[in-house]
């Protein structure tokens, strides 16, 4: 019966819903991009504007106007080297999800089992916890993240390599799921302690149940509340994150397409060509703002002292 009527709650929500959508439009776009581009005929490393007479300006710029925006490339072409626009968005998306995801998910499994472990054991394990997380949150991950890129190029890439596609993905992940777990586990422990002290958890014990099912049976259903709401609020923060280390060179690089790299190009010949960054722009400003508004939404259903 919670269950429903936390969906029912979400269902009255109408920018909850609509936030939804269009987060599943998103995604649903990020899946289905190598279709997109096989039935659109262009791909997002071929340089068209460089291959094809007449797309580029001697000085790198589309000479159709709106960014040379035409029936054979709907969002134009990039400035410099000619690639088609549209798919290297629809690919950039592919990008920044699949980094928030992995993220996400490595998080929310650390932050849950962390968080609740310390939880339920105290003594310790809670002091070991509380240690941990306070050096933690005193690192500057935005720091640490913009130097940790070039270290593991220099330190695992040759010189003349480029650094592989899977290294730059796994690397994000990583910083972003060592850092990111904190806050989850903090709230997952607090929870937790109250809830050990509750009625039906000195039931178990008295029925002599084991760590095990009181953990897993009697805890665990009781904190995916808050775990569901910092994931959706976390998604966002990891995808404008990873979009500005783009932005400042050091996250995705060449030849992956990045909504982050697209911005900073589109900074550079702005004045000239301002088409070229509006749609990385817009892309990136409504995924977040779907998905802050859609964490609102499933925060405000969860809880059950909401006006409404």
């Amino acid at each position: 019966m919670a269950a429903v009527s936390v969906v029912d709650a979400f269902r009255r929500d109408r920018v909850g819903i609509l936030s939804l959508c269009v987060v599943a439009f998103f995604v649903l776009l990020a899946v289905t991009a190598p279709l997109i581009a096989l039935l659109y005929g262009k791909n997002p490393t071929e340089r068209y504007g460089q291959n094809e007479a007449g797309l580029l300006s001697p000085e790198g710029l589309p000479l159709l106007p709106n960014g040379g925006i035409s029936a054979q490339y709907w969002f134009g072409i990039e400035p410099g080297l000619g690639r088609d626009v549209l798919t290297q968005l629809l690919y950039g998306i592919r990008t920044s999800l699949l980094i928030a995801f992995a993220s996400v998910a490595v998080v929310a499994a650390v932050g849950v089992v962390v968080g609740v472990t310390a939880g339920y054991l105290s003594g310790l394990a809670d002091r070991a916890f509380t240690f941990v997380c306070n050096v933690l949150l005193a690192f500057p991950t935005l720091l640490l993240l913009l130097t940790l890129g070039p270290v593991i190029q220099t330190r695992f890439v040759g010189p003349d390599e480029n650094e592989p596609a899977w290294m730059q993905f796994t690397v994000l992940v990583l910083v972003f799921s060592a850092f990111g777990w904190v806050p989850l586990a903090m709230v997952l422990r607090t929870l937790v302690r109250s809830l050990r002290e509750r009625e039906f958890v000195e039931a178990a014990r008295a029925l002599g149940a084991s760590r095990r099912h009181i953990v897993f049976r009697e805890l665990l259903p009781n904190v995916w509340a808050p775990v569901l709401v910092h994931v959706t609020l976390a998604l966002p923060a990891i995808v404008t994150t990873e979009a500005a280390l783009s932005f400042l060179g050091v996250g995705i690089s060449e030849p992956i397409p990045d909504w982050g790299r697209m911005i900073s190009r589109g900074s550079e010949v702005f004045y000239d060509d301002p088409t070229y960054m509006v749609f990385p722009g817009v892309s990136l400003l409504l995924f977040v703002l779907a998905v802050n508004l859609l964490g609102d939404a499933v925060r405000d259903a969860l809880d059950p002292h909401t006006v409404r």
